[in-house]
């Protein structure tokens, strides 16, 4: 039995996928990254193979992408965030022209084509403070842990306003706010509307086409979700569950099943 798989090596987390013949996810599995970034992947395709059923070292090709895909030793090949993600967004959802993914360092934006080729792409990756990473050290600031963000943002009554566009500012607007005593749902609500301004700008600078498909870890956040629907209004496409952290390593996957394919004579 073919066995393929991709791997996305996060700044933040690592992501790993083993697709069936036809497509569906046979296996997946995410963890921190950390500083290992060689055993982060190791650790995370043994995992995904073993929930598909496969062993990971019988693996017949690997796509790596991510900031760490060059550390992948077991890879077959390596491809951009960008390509991996207009890949993984098309195979959900395949009306995608644009594509917006939140991830824990960087803010992409990219305009795909007919055919799900990038022709165009805006990057935020010059401060913190339009990331995930923005959102997870307000919530270790205010007591929480990054799994309690959604559920804490979703009871929120009264979003405060957080409109630093530098990360220290930003901080700073959060200390402020809690001095001020307003309630930490209603703060770490404020700091997602504060990256969904970030992103929408991001868009409208690519000029967006539809469909939109947003991607990332932050998308795991309703609140994430709906504001951005509530801003960019027609046809927003968000993965459900855990595929909306998934989208790279599945879009590796699926270029890495083509690929074996097109080798064997098979596409």
């Amino acid at each position: 039995m073919t066995a393929i798989a991709g791997v996305d090596v996060g700044s933040t987390y690592t992501k790993a996928v083993v697709p069936a013949v036809d497509g569906r996810i046979l296996g997946f599995a995410q963890r921190r990254t950390g500083f290992r970034l060689e055993e982060a992947a190791a650790e995370t395709l043994a995992e995904a193979c073993a929930r598909a059923g496969e062993g990971a070292g019988a693996l017949d090709y690997v796509v790596a992408t991510g900031s760490g895909r060059f550390q992948v030793p077991c890879r077959d090949a390596q491809v951009t965030d960008l390509t991996a993600h207009a890949r993984g967004a098309r195979a959900l959802f395949a009306g995608t022209r644009t594509v917006l993914d939140v991830g824990g360092q960087t803010v992409k934006a990219s305009r795909l084509d007919e055919r799900g080729r990038v022709v165009a792409f805006r990057l935020n990756d010059k401060c913190a403070a339009g990331t995930g990473a923005f959102l997870e050290k307000t919530a270790r600031y205010l007591g929480f842990a990054t799994e309690e963000i959604g559920p804490l943002a979703a009871t929120s009554h009264t979003p405060v306003s957080i409109s630093g566009v530098c990360a220290v500012f930003a901080e700073s607007e959060v200390i402020n706010h809690v001095s001020n005593g307003a309630a930490p749902a209603d703060i770490l609500c404020g700091a997602i509307a504060s990256l969904v301004d970030r992103s929408v700008q991001l868009l409208r600078r690519l000029r967006v086409e539809p469909d939109c498909t947003v991607v990332g870890g932050v998308l795991r956040y309703e609140a994430m979700a709906r504001l951005l629907r509530d801003r960019l209004g027609g046809t927003v496409h968000v993965p459900q569950g855990e595929l909306a952290q998934l989208t790279g390593a599945l879009g590796a996957a699926v270029l890495g099943l083509q690929r074996w394919q097109r080798a064997r004579g098979e596409a």
